[in-house]
């Protein structure tokens, strides 16, 4: 199947495809909706590219840490990026399944791979001075979480009149770490998963070692540093909304077919993309197009899984191009 020729698709996995929006997010639950997710995967493969798969983590590292937090008399806490390695491996290994499982059920003796992936982040960015992403299910009293901030060093915010909330730094990825991994099992023909959650982010010492950091990065922007990274052909950001649409919480938002980086920048600029929202898929798109080589001839498009195959033919989804 996979050739050196073929081209290359980075397509990121949203929460969506793992645990949805009202589920209690079980194993069984989670496998279920992969496996929604990996037939449009498995068509993508059929339609001759390479894959490299990333996905979200949000869901799960919330899991884990009421899991934490109800045994923290017991056990130690454990620092998020130790968090975002486990659910590399617990996620990694349940795609990955799905995914061969697939393939052989159809005759392919393809190898699938997920890489456990570190991300350089800078030591001095600024969000990790000022902790702003949201992170666990869950929401707190005022007292709580002064007594939270005071006993577990967490920081803790007030979200929008709902209670007060943990928050991480979340600094921008710079350098995957594995890159020549991940691009030697590509070259192989392997399918391969990488940079879940965003990757364990990591700062470099002066020794050139490096250092784990107690924070998160956004999948998507780890995803669009990976895609500019191998040079991908395309870069594929899966979501729970068919496009993007401008002013998305009027209740009468203006979908997006098509749109240029130019132009992406622009309804940037007028606050149509929040940072909790659709703003890291677009700066992805941006950071990936801007970085790459050959920019006429590559995209990255924004849908759902239902709308992937469509999208791929621009009767669906939004579109980005450089130009």
């Amino acid at each position: 199947m996979p050739t050196n020729k073929q081209k290359v698709a980075v397509v990121a996995l949203g929460g969506n495809a793992v645990t949805k929006k009202g589920q209690r997010g079980t194993v069984y639950e989670q496998f279920a909706n992969t496996r929604a997710t990996i037939k449009v995967i498995y068509e993508l493969i059929l339609r001759g590219y390479k894959v490299v798969l990333t996905h979200g983590n949000g869901p799960q590292v919330g899991d884990r840490l009421v899991q934490a937090e109800q045994a923290r008399d017991k056990i130690p806490m454990e620092p998020l990026g130790v968090m975002v390695a486990g659910t590399q491996g617990s996620l990694g290994y349940m795609i990955q399944q799905i995914l061969q499982n697939k393939l052989l059920q159809h005759g392919f003796d393809i190898p699938v791979a997920t890489v456990l992936t570190q991300v350089v982040v800078d030591r001095y960015d600024p969000m990790l001075l000022d902790p702003c992403k949201p992170i666990g299910h869950k929401f707190y009293s005022k007292e709580e979480a002064e007594r939270l901030m005071a006993e577990e060093d967490w920081i803790l915010k007030e979200d929008s009149g709902r209670g007060w909330r943990r928050v991480a730094p979340s600094p921008y990825p710079l350098e995957i770490v594995e890159l020549d991994t991940i691009q030697r099992l590509l070259d192989s023909g392997a399918i391969v998963i990488a940079a879940g959650g965003g990757g364990i982010p990591v700062v470099i010492e002066q020794n050139g070692s490096y250092e784990g950091v107690d924070a998160v990065i956004d999948k998507d922007l780890a995803s669009g540093l990976l895609a500019k990274s191998i040079d991908a052909d395309l870069l594929i950001m899966l979501t729970a909304v068919e496009q993007v649409g401008l002013d998305f919480t009027s209740g009468t938002p203006r979908w997006i077919d098509k749109m240029t980086i130019h132009e992406a920048k622009q309804y940037m600029r007028e606050g149509h993309f929040p940072a909790g929202s659709m703003g890291p898929k677009i700066q992805a798109a941006i950071d990936y197009l801007l970085g790459v080589r050959r920019k006429q001839t590559r995209k990255a498009i924004i849908t759902d899984y239902m709308h992937l195959l469509d999208a791929l033919e621009g009767n669906a989804g939004t579109q980005i191009t450089f130009q």
